[in-house]
């Protein structure tokens, strides 16, 4: 299945007073990059999350956020840390009877002074945890596979078009070859009959000219590369996963023989022909940048 490197999944799962979100996007890459955002307290999960992420996704950049919400009432507990109300309590006793002040320390004052008092987080069942946000997380992929396919879909059909246009042009080059050079061949004649009137030419040494004007702008070798690329992209296409990579290379590879091509035509038309097969190439190109 051909798949685009541009998509977006979304997922949630809600388990007893847990919930996880995860929204997750991509834009095209080389290789396979991501990037999480989500509360600094689930870090420790990170290497699970990429390793699931390379279960849907072989190339792009992907940007993954994660929110977590806990409606229950024991999330956090207070903890009073008696040792450091203590140190507090002695260094106010000293400080009254080092400047002789009035020794009004209530409990009120002590418990307001910092770290007497704080909040703690209950500890994490991590098990319990990772299987509600690996629920939404596989959620999430699930769309976002489900986009990237079918944009692939869209992709691959213009593709596969823009191929057959392609085909139609080399063949086009390919029919002209022979009436460029019956045409020279007979510019060639009246111009020889225009500069020597009536005197009988030469017909090896024509012949030997129309043989070396031939050779040089033969694309024989030209023509049949691009055929035999445009089939493997095509079978690839129809039947390929994960070929974002050969498809580009392809791709090069057809740009190297149209400006072959170009370079060698000696005629209006081929130029032309030659234009379009580039024009469609480089359009060819930039798609295939899209797919995975």
């Amino acid at each position: 299945m051909i798949r685009s490197m541009t998509g977006f999944g979304r997922g949630e799962h809600h388990h007893e007073n847990r919930k996880f979100t995860v929204e997750m996007k991509a834009v095209n890459h080389r290789y396979f990059d991501v990037s999480i955002k989500m509360p600094k307290k689930l870090n420790f999960f990170e290497t699970a999350i990429r390793s699931e992420l390379k279960k849907y996704v072989q190339r792009g950049k992907v940007d993954l956020f994660i929110t977590y919400e806990d409606f229950s009432e024991e999330t956090a507990a207070l903890k009073y840390n008696e040792a450091i109300a203590g140190e507090y309590l002695k260094y106010y006793r000293q400080m009254a009877q080092t400047f002789q002040l009035e020794d009004d320390i209530r409990v009120s004052v002590l418990g307001r002074c910092p770290e007497v008092f704080v909040m703690e987080e209950q500890d994490i069942d991590e098990e319990e945890l990772w299987a509600i946000l690996e629920t939404a997380l596989r959620r999430a992929c699930a769309q976002f596979v489900e986009s990237r396919e079918r944009e692939g879909a869209a992709l691959k059909t213009d593709i596969l078009d823009k191929l057959e246009k392609m085909e139609e042009n080399v063949n086009l080059v390919e029919e002209r070859y022979p009436q460029i050079i019956s045409e020279y061949r007979r510019k060639l004649e009246d111009k020889v009959h225009e500069l020597l009137a009536d005197t009988q030419i030469d017909e090896g040494r024509l012949a030997s000219e129309v043989v070396l004007f031939a050779d040089k702008i033969c694309t024989d070798e030209e023509t049949v590369r691009l055929k035999s690329h445009i089939g493997t992209m095509r079978d690839a296409l129809l039947h390929g996963d994960g070929i974002g990579r050969k498809l580009d290379f392809i791709a090069q590879e057809m740009n190297r023989e149209a400006n072959t091509i170009l370079s060698k035509a000696n005629d209006l038309i081929t130029s032309n022909i030659a234009i379009d097969l580039k024009t469609d190439i480089e359009k060819v190109r930039e798609q295939v940048q899209n797919i995975e």
